[in-house]
């Protein structure tokens, strides 16, 4: 049965995903305003004769029907454009995380520290524990620091995989042969997952992404103690 916590976007644990779930409520609930505006108009069409004419053949209606599009792209554009820029700007980043997207597991490595990389497989169904989520919890988890600001720069080195946590709002394209970067600032502690969203083969679903966010203090000690 399907709940309203099944419809909506993941809760955010990122200013990005704040900014982005603000913009697509206040889309949606635009949109839903112009649809029922525009239903109302197409029934007066059809029932009322006084409200067919006016559509249909007053010079003012052929303005409206110009001008309210126009502002109309003018209200989505301009949110639209600055949130693409947020997700593309890398301003000073504390630390880089490095992911490679392989058929069918990620590889992390972290730039900063010397000889800190491992492989991230998923646990297969026969051996999750009964507090795992089924085709979600990898066998190494992805130790990451909170209140900070991570540049993460990806590629593959088979097919076009995607690296994509949604509760972080960040969605990048590992390419072969090529690096994409993008950031994110995690706001809380907790376990957050993702999986990847490029179509990449046979096993496509089954390289998820598993991270933890820690205190930095409990994130230099797993650094320290990683070797």
């Amino acid at each position: 049965m399907a709940t309203w916590s099944n419809l909506e976007l993941q809760n955010s644990s990122s200013p990005l995903m704040e900014q982005l779930i603000l913009f697509y409520d206040h889309t949606l609930m635009f949109t839903i305003m112009i649809t029922i505006f525009i239903s109302y108009l197409m029934i007066n069409l059809m029932f009322n004769k006084f409200m067919n004419r006016f559509l249909l053949e007053e010079q003012n209606i052929e303005i409206i029907w110009t001008l309210t599009p126009t502002l109309i792209l003018i209200f989505i554009a301009f949110p639209s454009l600055r949130l693409l820029y947020l997700i593309d700007e890398i301003n000073n980043p504390t630390m880089s995380l490095k992911t490679i997207g392989h058929q069918w597991y990620w590889s992390y490595e972290y730039s900063d520290f010397h000889n800190v990389k491992f492989d991230s497989y998923m646990i297969p169904q026969n051996e999750n524990k009964i507090n795992e989520f089924r085709l979600l919890h990898t066998d190494n988890r992805t130790i990451l620091p909170m209140y900070t600001q991570i540049r993460l720069i990806t590629t593959a080195l088979d097919v076009i995989h995607s690296w994509t946590v949604p509760t972080l709002g960040i969605k990048i394209d590992s390419t072969p042969g090529r690096l994409n970067q993008g950031n994110f600032f995690i706001m809380r502690p907790g376990i957050f997952f993702g999986q990847c969203s490029e179509i990449c083969g046979t096993n496509h679903s089954f390289m998820p992404i598993m991270i933890e966010s820690i205190m930095p203090s409990s994130f230099i000690s797993w650094i320290k103690n990683y070797n």
